[in-house]
């Protein structure tokens, strides 16, 4: 079985904003346009990826493979969901 360790960063500047890279090549192989709007990279946990392992919001095979290929995986925040949306655009008054 296949084993990759991971290195896993928070983006400052937006919630729920992920990058995961190889633990041995760090952020090197990170765009420098892709830092700048992720932010500085803030560290999270280190974590040994195998492409059976379960994660929240990604499948670590799918993972890995963007790792091996491009050198990082990015993590972008989930959807909002429309009816959330609606709360903000509909204007509300108080009825008593």
């Amino acid at each position: 079985m296949r084993k990759m360790l991971c290195e896993i960063f928070k983006s400052p500047l937006k919630d729920e904003m992920y990058l995961y890279v190889d633990k041995r090549h760090g952020l090197q192989d990170v765009p420098e346009a892709l830092l700048e709007r992720f932010g500085k990279p803030v560290p999270v946990m280190t974590m040994i990826l195998t492409e059976n392992k379960v994660l929240a919001r990604a499948e670590a095979g799918k993972v890995m493979a963007a790792i091996d290929d491009k050198g990082f995986y990015l993590q972008m925040p989930p959807a909002k969901e429309e009816y959330l949306l609606d709360l903000y655009r509909t204007p509300t008054q108080a009825r008593y």
